[in-house]
């Protein structure tokens, strides 16, 4: 939940940032079917920040549910239970949608250059994003994320070498069926998601001793990227846990998560990485922003 308190003049404040790492998609499996210990888990996570929004004056609140709820059969039952337990009325917004308000988030706050490709890797699913000269060129959405690659291959704990090529022959030949996305090649990369900025943390830990760099903007170099994803797929969840910049919560999903990223590096040779602390909620904002018909005064990264 991001909230931000907005001024006549379109220039904005954020309030209140808080994150609960819910899994809606855990073990959805092929059914997909959202199952009771995470339906639980989110109803919680959303009434410990009604608590918190419920207070507020004057508030314009926007619910979107992405990929887990997008995918999902039960899909009417669980936002039924939503409204009935919280009071929300949640959008459920497509693939596409949801990469373009990626591309809002990421284009306001970052110098983008004139040819870009942006991922953001959730856990359900992964938005592709491809820039030129400023404008969406072509985009995406792909129904595989860190819970599901995961879970579907066995990654969570102890790597098995043939559990990790099956993984990565599987996605890279869905990345590559992608009949664009050669276009892309030596552009550069604008990351997002959770395992993505897990992989910032992990190597801002490496590189800085002391105050560490904004994530919003950090960048990285492809081969450190490829040697933190070797190490970590070296370990079980225990010894990734223990890793600097990793949250013990992520460690079972961690290499399924980073999967797409490496191929992409391998894929389209880019040389580094660019990581973006912005994304599909502040493209929320910006798109809020403009229909209100007011100027959108984000902070831009170099």
């Amino acid at each position: 939940m991001k909230i931000s308190q907005i001024n006549p003049d379109g220039s904005y404040t954020v309030t209140h940032q808080l994150k609960e790492m819910v899994r809606l998609s855990e073990n959805m499996g092929t059914e997909k079917i959202l199952q009771p210990e995470p339906i639980k888990r989110t109803l919680k996570a959303l009434n410990e920040f009604k608590k918190i929004y419920s207070q507020l004056p004057n508030l314009q609140l926007t619910a979107l549910a992405t990929a887990a709820v997008r995918q999902a059969k039960n899909q009417a039952q669980f936002l039924k239970e939503v409204k009935d337990k919280i009071g929300l009325d949640f959008t459920v917004i497509s693939g596409d949608y949801e990469a373009y308000l990626d591309y809002l988030g990421v284009s306001q706050t970052l110098k983008i250059g004139k040819k870009c490709l942006i991922m953001d890797t959730g856990g359900a699913s992964t938005e592709l994003i491809y820039v030129k000269n400023q404008k969406i060129k072509n985009l995406i959405s792909l129904p595989f994320g860190s819970v599901t690659i995961s879970q579907k291959f066995g990654l969570n704990d102890q790597i098995k070498p043939a559990n990790l090529f099956y993984a990565m022959t599987e996605i890279e030949q869905l990345l590559t069926d992608i009949d664009w996305i050669l276009e892309a090649h030596k552009s550069n990369l604008v990351v997002l998601g959770g395992s993505n900025r897990t992989l910032a943390k992990i190597a801002r830990r490496q590189q800085f001793k002391t105050e560490l760099p904004s994530l919003h903007g950090y960048q990285l170099k492809a081969a450190q990227a490829v040697d933190i994803f070797a190490e970590l797929t070296s370990l079980d969840r225990i010894g990734r846990g223990d890793i600097p910049g990793l949250a013990k919560e992520r460690a079972d999903v961690i290499v399924g998560g980073l999967i797409p990223l490496t191929l992409l590096l391998r894929v389209l040779h880019v040389p580094k990485i660019l990581f973006s602390n912005c994304g599909l909620r502040d493209g929320a904002l910006f798109n809020y922003l403009t229909k209100m018909q007011l100027p959108i005064k984000a902070e831009i990264t170099k």
